[in-house]
């Protein structure tokens, strides 16, 4: 039985994840749970998976958690230190981040400082701070797993390969839902129609992100500090029906691709459960379904967030890290209403130009950088918006 946390247990990918640890219930065993502030649910997962601890970001929540939970022998917690401290607790042997942004960072490095496998689906936790992660990670020996489709998909390719170099690597998009669209067409596209992915089921901020292109020059960041590759060594495509997840090229020009049916629950179960396979009776890709296997390039003059993201990989430092900021508050203005599609790039590329550039940043430079950068984007919004 391994025993898991998983952050952000409430999310897309933690719930996913809890479907996995329901259907292998001999293999996984939950530790901790974690969330913001969804409460009931919460509640609703710890009551069935009986955890050690649970940990609510929302401090006014805990008397809640406390009084459903306490009886049941199941501790609760709430509050970022609590949450950096329960990710360290003793019997915890793998932590799934599954946080949603900026936020995943401080206790991935906690985990990591405390020698716990990571499963990691926080990408921003690479975008923002991929070399101290890295470098933590190697000074303690501790193995980071991809959740991310594409990322695992690499992994699953270099698995019996890591002796051979990687002459670069494929990351595939499915495109979004705007796929094809002009400038023109994209200007008056909806919070409702963004929100419509064509093949995966994700929340609200990575399906943004997916619809902008952003998502995938995050997935570039985090590619470049998972296997170590320069920026010529990872290219990406568009392949919309989402069943090759990504492709490795080897010295010798063989390519090894992954493929399957657009479902996460199998990057999450073989992070999980890595080395081992583990049986599922999920549905099956079947090519009598298919009949063509398409791929095109981007559009980065139409898709200018994808554009933006791989210039701040280029540059590095911590334009990365203002590149993340100011996207997370784009979208959550966006979703709000508050701006279009077509002004979340322009807000990055604004927060890109105007925060100070730092080059070898520290932890603290880029916490400084994350809240500069989110000030600078909240004050380019209209005031009516802000709050």
């Amino acid at each position: 039985m391994k025993k898991v946390a998983i952050l952000g247990s409430t999310g897309s990918i933690g719930t996913q994840a809890l479907q996995v640890v329901r259907e292998q219930s001999g293999h996984f065993q939950v530790e901790l749970l974690t969330c913001g502030n969804k409460v009931e649910l919460l509640i609703e997962q710890a009551l069935e998976f009986k955890p050690n601890a649970v940990v609510i970001g929302d401090a006014a929540q805990l008397s809640q958690v406390k009084d459903a939970l306490f009886p049941h022998g199941i501790k609760a917690y709430a509050g970022a230190e609590a949450l950096e401290q329960a990710v360290q607790m003793e019997d915890i042997e793998i932590v799934l981040t599954a946080l949603v942004g900026y936020a995943g960072l401080r206790p991935t490095l906690a985990a990591i400082e405390a020698g716990k496998a990571i499963a990691l689906a926080n990408k921003e936790t690479l975008v923002v701070a991929g070399e101290l992660v890295t470098t933590a990670a190697r000074a303690k020996g501790v193995n980071i797993y991809p959740v991310d489709s594409e990322h695992s998909a690499i992994f699953q390719c270099m698995a019996g390969e890591w002796h051979n170099p990687i002459e670069k690597i494929v990351l595939t998009a499915s495109g979004g839902p705007f796929r094809g669209k002009s400038r023109a067409e994209l200007a008056s596209v909806t919070k409702a129609q963004a929100l419509k992915h064509p093949n995966w089921d994700m929340g609200a901020k990575v399906t943004i992100d997916s619809a902008s292109l952003m998502n995938k020059g995050l997935e570039a960041i985090e590619a470049k500090w998972l296997f170590n590759l320069k920026r010529d060594q990872i290219e990406i495509v568009v392949h919309p029906q989402s069943l090759i997840h990504s492709i490795v090229q080897f010295a010798d020009g063989s390519m090894k691709a992954q493929m399957g049916l657009p479902d996460m629950k199998l990057p999450i179960q073989y992070a999980l459960a890595y080395p081992e396979r583990l049986p599922t009776n999920w549905p099956r890709f079947d090519f009598a379904n298919y009949n063509a296997l398409t791929f095109e390039q981007p559009d980065l003059d139409t898709f200018r967030n994808l554009a933006l993201a791989l210039e701040a990989m280029d540059k590095g430092g911590n334009a990365p890290c203002v590149l993340n900021a100011a996207n997370e508050v784009a979208v959550e203005m966006f979703l709000r209403d508050a701006i279009g599609f077509l002004e979340m790039s322009e807000l990055v590329e604004y927060c890109l130009a105007s925060a100070p550039y730092i080059n070898n940043p520290t932890l603290a430079d880029l916490e400084a950088s994350d809240a500069d950068a989110r000030r600078l984007a909240r004050e380019r919004v209209p005031s009516a918006w802000r709050s």
